[in-house]
């Protein structure tokens, strides 16, 4: 990317970023939620079938791989919006990169992902989540959480505008839920029907968190996708981003003109 583009996107980035003053709320509710969700399996729900000692060692990394694949939907009606109240004509006069807005808003995006991670890191650390490894492997750890919801976020936006419009964006958002379940988050694959463990083994989300309860210090097993879950947790999002960055940048320009 030119150093042209560059400055272009974080123009745009400012841009968002200056949204989060003016809407606090969604901003907060973003923070929250995943917070939620942690603290209703922790204690409400907990258990986790077919995990072996502490639940909540199992249960926080799956639910920083989770937090990572849920929230789109904010990015989501953003771009839609952004597309339906004429800002994206206004930009389309200006001198600026095609791949400034979404990368703008991708950017904002993933500075909200990362103060969300430290939130969730916080609130495990309150209910008695430890971390076991080395303060490098927690570093790769969170390198490959935000890897994951760069990928994710790719997918939003590239959905965002196939959808075209902001009613439309729940009725996407409903398909995160199924794939972001159907993942190792709250129970190990070896508990479930043999079909059904095998695809949620495959699955990007269960790759990421399998990753991080490694580098954790927990021990793994599972089969040949487990074994190799850090290797699958960078591919994975690698191969996400290859596909759907290009589709997005491309959609994009497609309506510039």
């Amino acid at each position: 990317m030119s150093a042209y583009a560059l400055t272009d996107s974080w123009t745009m980035t400012r841009r968002e970023l200056a949204h989060w003053a003016r809407q606090p709320v969604q901003v907060v509710v973003g923070l929250v939620f995943p917070v939620m969700l942690l603290l209703m399996f922790g204690y409400l729900i907990g258990g986790g079938r077919g995990v072996e000692g502490a639940y909540v060692n199992y249960l926080v990394p799956g639910m920083l791989a989770l937090t990572m694949a849920f929230g789109l939907e904010s990015t989501m009606l953003a771009v839609t919006q952004d597309l339906n109240k004429g800002v994206i004509d206004r930009f389309r006069s200006m001198p600026m990169a095609d791949s400034a807005v979404l990368v703008g808003r991708s950017t904002a995006d993933m500075l909200q992902s990362a103060l969300s991670l430290l939130v969730m890191v916080g609130v495990g650390y309150a209910i008695g989540w430890r971390w076991h490894g080395s303060f490098v492997a927690f570093l790769g750890a969170l390198g490959l959480l935000l890897l994951l919801r760069f990928a994710m976020l790719w997918i939003g936006i590239h959905l965002a505008m196939v959808a075209g419009k902001p009613e439309m964006v729940q009725a996407v958002q409903i398909l995160v839920w199924p794939v972001g379940f159907l993942s190792n988050a709250f129970a190990a694959p070896e508990s479930m029907p043999g079909w059904l463990g095998a695809a949620v083994q495959w699955n990007p989300m269960s790759a990421t968190a399998t990753a991080v309860r490694d580098l954790s210090g927990i021990p793994v097993d599972g089969g040949w996708a487990a074994e190799h879950a850090q290797l699958l947790a960078v591919l994975w999002p690698v191969l996400l981003v290859g596909v759907f960055f290009p589709l997005a940048v491309g959609r994009f320009r497609r309506l510039s003109h």
